[in-house]
């Protein structure tokens, strides 16, 4: 297998992050009575783009991942099970309502940046950053419950947020490895995998079959990198580029200088990212590299359709397992 050259550390960190937060079923503690507002689904992530260079477009792989609007109603069946388990324990918690906080794309394969940015309004306002309305879906599952909470809901101590001692933020302290939670709490034993691990188990939720159709996508973006009309697209990009004062062999490292001095807005960051999608537009770029993607996850959908099938089959019988949840 193919691997990404020089994969940069901005758009790894940013994709992951993405693909968390579009799975993530509960967060910090929220307000009572915003728990209580109906959910705005201005934000929501469309299913396929409707706007920029990537409008329309839907890779093959994507049809075995849940649709962000399915994500929030297994989320919203995993938060009930998970506020009842809680009460068990004695502990009053309101978790943020699924859908409140969306993530900036619809599933783990983020096509509106899956070959570096492609929407030149969004990029004329915020440069390869994104709508603070976006980010928080990102923000820590943990970090507003106490102690005790993060355990029974867990099965593990709450992580340290804050960098050691002498440490700078920088360094990339992330708490060091989880430490198994107190066996029981109110002389109730505590669940494996705490009230989350019980709540999936209801839903039969298999956390592996959204890791295997992400790591076939992460599979056919390596593999599509390389094939020749890719490479050439990719130097009609960077000579494009060099044509309006940017030195930069592929987006990945555009997106890179963009988040270089900055968080991505700067106005320095924003005329790069307007130079890119214009150079992207001008050699179609997304054009030529989404026809080759496709069909290399054609390929894979076919090496692995038994698997793909009978993932298919357990996200619809766990979509239907949560309506039932009351």
């Amino acid at each position: 297998m193919h691997v990404l050259r020089r994969t940069t550390v901005a758009t790894t960190v940013m994709l992951a992050a993405i693909s968390l937060g579009a799975c993530a079923s509960s967060g910090s503690a929220s307000d009572p009575a915003k728990d209580k507002a109906p959910i705005d689904q201005a934000n929501w992530p469309a299913e396929v783009p409707t706007s920029g260079l990537v409008k329309g477009l839907e890779l093959p792989l994507e049809s075995y991942l849940p649709s962000y609007a399915d994500q929030v109603a297994v989320d919203t069946a995993l938060r009930t099970l998970q506020t009842r388990c809680m009460s068990e324990y004695g502990l009053t918690v309101d978790l943020p309502r699924p859908g409140a906080n969306p993530p900036p794309h619809s599933n783990a394969v983020s096509i509106e940046r899956r070959y570096g940015l492609s929407d030149r309004a969004q990029a004329q306002k915020y440069g390869y950053g994104l709508p603070k309305e976006l980010t928080r879906s990102l923000e820590s599952v943990e970090e507003g419950l106490s102690g005790i909470e993060v355990e029974v809901l867990t099965g593990r101590k709450k992580p340290e947020f804050a960098p050691p001692k002498g440490a700078k933020a920088s360094d990339g302290h992330f708490g060091g490895v989880p430490e198994p939670a107190r066996a029981e709490h109110n002389g109730k034993r505590l669940h494996e995998g705490g009230c989350d691990g019980w709540s999936k188990r209801r839903l039969k939720v298999n956390e592996e079959d959204a890791g295997f159709v992400s790591g076939l996508a992460s599979t056919s973006l390596s593999e599509s990198r390389p094939l020749k009309p890719v490479e050439k697209a990719l130097k009609s990009w960077s000579t494009c580029m060099r044509g309006k004062g940017r030195k930069v062999a592929d987006p990945y490292r555009a997106m890179e200088q963009g988040y270089a001095d900055g968080d991505g807005t700067t106005k320095n960051a924003i005329e790069l990212a307007l130079d890119d999608i214009d150079c992207k537009e001008q050699t179609r770029l997304i054009e030529v590299w989404f026809k080759e993607e496709s069909a290399v996850q054609k390929r894979l959908i076919e090496e692995n359709k038994d698997q793909l099938a009978a993932i298919k089959k357990r996200t619809g019988e766990v979509l239907a397992a949560a309506k039932t949840v009351k």
